[in-house]
């Protein structure tokens, strides 16, 4: 471990996270040709405790306005509006942790290979440009039912297999709905930091355990601001991007890189 590896890991987790391109199957095609490997839990946990730093900094106000809702005594169409927001994150993020229980071992062992990467990141590709194609567009984000939701949060589980990505599929699932672009990628932002802090936190008490390695604090604190910042400017940059543009430039994306990882194998 050393400084530029630290942050250059902790960049990548936080520019990749939140784009539609699938942070995990760029790390696993990181350490596949370029031999960057994982360097164990405690930083693993430090990059995803950085991803969700930047989302917390970023949209605190709607964060604090979902806790101010809930305090006993708050009434009114706002609170109400953000109470159903609170609760809609809760319930879009439990079919991510069911699908992790019970099929988190076999996508580890078994969905991690470069081909398999390569054809969920074309698959991937494909619906997102279906969904900027056949979606209408129409819908705002407060215009989510828990039907909306559940469907969002089934499609979020999916994202544990490296290369389908948890924002891309997010996104893709709120665009198909007719939400429209600012509304799918703010709520697949929102979405996202329960599901962060589960994977940041799953490990903890292992680490609690073995302890930390002597001398690493500086690398994963370094990982940890690589990645709450790059994080931070991603989400900045996708939120203004999308007010004009649409999200197909990042479908075409994940087909350049499939095809590139699919002529690595082959050679």
């Amino acid at each position: 471990m050393n400084l530029i590896y630290s942050l250059l890991l902790g960049f990548l987790q936080g520019a990749t996270e939140f784009l539609p391109i699938s942070s995990s199957g760029h790390l696993v095609l990181a350490e596949e040709s370029i031999g960057l490997t994982g360097a164990g839990l405690a930083f693993d946990v430090a990059l995803h405790l950085g991803t969700l730093a930047a989302v917390l900094i970023y949209f605190r106000h709607d964060f604090l306005g979902m806790a101010r809702a809930l305090l006993p005594g708050r009434a009114g169409s706002g609170a109400a509006a953000q109470q159903r927001l609170f609760w809609y994150i809760v319930i879009g993020t439990v079919p991510a942790v069911v699908f992790a229980v019970l099929f988190g071992d076999f996508v580890e062992s078994r969905l991690r290979s470069p081909l398999s990467v390569a054809a969920m990141l074309a698959a991937g590709g494909l619906l997102l440009l279906a969904a900027e194609r056949f979606g209408k567009h129409a819908r705002q984000m407060g215009t989510l039912t828990l039907a909306d939701v559940l469907l969002i949060g089934f499609c979020q589980a999916l994202a544990l297999v490296p290369g389908v990505s948890r924002s891309g599929i997010t996104m893709t699932a709120c665009l198909l709905l007719g939400i429209d672009r600012p509304g799918a990628v703010r709520f697949s932002f929102l979405l996202s930091a329960p599901v962060i802090l589960g994977a940041g936190v799953y490990n903890l008490p292992e680490i609690v355990q073995h302890g930390l390695n002597n001398g690493q604090l500086p690398f994963y604190l370094s990982g940890f601001f690589a990645a709450a910042v790059s994080g931070y400017a991603v989400i900045a940059f996708l939120l203004t991007f999308v007010r004009t543009r649409s999200l197909a430039p990042f479908a075409y994306y994940r087909f350049i890189l499939a095809g590139a990882v699919l002529l690595a194998v082959a050679v």
